[in-house]
């Protein structure tokens, strides 16, 4: 279950996102059937629903999901890092389900000829419950562009990661049907 440092480091999400890898692996599995696997690349057709994702949670302890694209619109040129795909916060244990939306799930949407995007999920230990009104639609992209999980890091506080994940994927033909979802 633990994650060796050379998939997150080759990959680049450390220092790309966060500075510190995450202590485990999170499992996340979509309904179409596919896992996520440490950078093993997903197409968006498969990962276009939510997935559920689990990860070794304290009792009594609450968490918060975050997935970024660091890779908008593309690796060579991320002026939109990162894209926030999906913000879960104040999350019982791993009960996903019960915690508070921030930001409902948005799919894999890499734009035509941009090459392979990283998908990256992230799970932090709250200190304290979080206070926020925020919500964003899955159907908006406001708020979802040039967002920093680094902010979130020291804005309240989060220590390391206590679990990710992550998958690549580039365009396919479901990428303009999702596209036309998001204004």
């Amino acid at each position: 279950k633990h994650i060796s440092s050379a998939n997150m480091d080759t990959s680049g999400i450390i220092p790309d996102i966060i500075d510190e890898k995450p202590k485990a692996k999170a499992t996340v599995s979509f309904p179409s059937g596919v896992q996520v696997d440490l950078g093993k690349e997903l197409t968006p057709t498969q990962v276009k629903d939510q997935p559920t994702i689990s990860w070794d949670a304290e009792a009594g302890a609450l968490y918060t999901l975050l997935m970024v694209d660091p890779d908008a619109p593309s690796r060579t040129d991320p002026k939109l890092r990162e894209v926030l795909h999906w913000a879960v916060i104040n999350i019982p244990g791993n009960k996903v389900a019960d915690g508070q939306v921030l930001a409902e799930y948005v799919g894999a949407g890499p734009a035509d000829g941009s090459g392979l995007h990283r998908y990256v999920f992230l799970i932090f230990k709250q200190g304290d419950k979080i206070a926020s009104d925020k919500f964003i639609a899955k159907t908006t992209r406001e708020g979802r562009l040039n967002v920093k999980i680094r902010d979130y890091v020291s804005k309240y506080n989060f220590g390391a990661p206590v679990a990710g994940n992550f998958f690549q994927a580039q365009y396919d033909d479901y990428v303009p049907t999702l596209l036309a979802q998001v204004k």
